[in-house]
């Protein structure tokens, strides 16, 4: 996938991590982004490891979409126990 392809698909993947927890969390469009984007590698290195179902690279792949979303919202857990409380 091209540079676009992983910014349309982490931002698509952060939007929908973010509606299934939502919450007031910090950066907007360009953190909701960066968070679907580093999801989609760690849902992709997690399947890929840890599953032994390696995410093709192709963008219309539906494991590269759950994978990107999963990760997506692994994060938003971690962010959340990690400093969910300091935002008071």
């Amino acid at each position: 996938m091209s540079i676009v392809g992983w910014i349309v698909l982490g931002l698509v993947a952060g939007i929908v991590a973010k509606v299934l927890l939502p919450g007031k969390d910090p950066g907007g469009l360009v953190g909701t982004t960066l968070t679907g984007v580093v999801g989609a590698f760690v849902g992709g290195w997690t399947s890929d490891r840890f599953l032994d179902r390696p995410v093709e690279a192709g963008f219309f792949d539906p494991a590269t979409w759950v994978a990107a979303v999963a990760g997506s919202l692994v994060l938003l857990i971690a962010y959340r126990l990690l400093f969910g409380h300091s935002r008071r």
